[in-house]
């Protein structure tokens, strides 16, 4: 297993932990399980492209999401959206541990705006499985816009 801050690759499937973190070991094989589960429910009939992802919560839970396209392409909703929404349903909670996956159960990286969508409910430490492997949330969205931002201009 490659360190989280590393540049290497990892290993899923692998528990894994953030040394940083007190936070639920990490099933990369259940993550991957839930995403790939979660494409088969999405809705993408006009790019036949479905996303699904999965998430851990700092409780312990697993939330997922998938897309949901629209006629009026720019309100298609991504995977990560419908995560954090289910999240916030569920009772809330912070993002420890994130996959997302493609309807052949390929992973993918969240498009930028899902980034910053991650980053605003990660738990200190998040850790995304990536193409290149396992990656901190601060190593895929450095020097991000946050709430704290907000809190000092005001």
């Amino acid at each position: 297993m490659t360190d989280p801050s590393s540049s290497g690759p990892a290993v899923p499937g692998t528990a894994v932990t953030d040394p940083s973190s007190s936070g639920p070991a990490v099933d990369w094989k259940a993550l991957e399980a839930a995403a790939k589960a979660a494409s088969a429910c999405a809705y993408a009939p006009y790019s036949g492209f479905p996303v699904g992802a999965a998430a851990l919560t700092d409780d312990g839970r697993i939330v997922t999401g998938a897309n949901v396209e629209n006629a009026s392409y720019g309100l298609t909703l991504c995977a990560e959206c419908i995560l954090v929404g289910n999240l916030q349903l569920g009772g809330g909670g912070l993002l420890v541990a994130f996959y997302c996956v493609d309807g052949p159960g390929n992973v993918l990286m969240p498009c930028g705006r899902c980034r910053q969508l991650l980053y605003e409910f990660r738990a200190p430490g998040m850790l995304l499985m990536t193409t290149r492997g396992i990656r901190t949330m601060d190593q895929v969205l450095p020097d991000a816009f946050s709430p704290q931002h907000l809190q000092e201009a005001g």
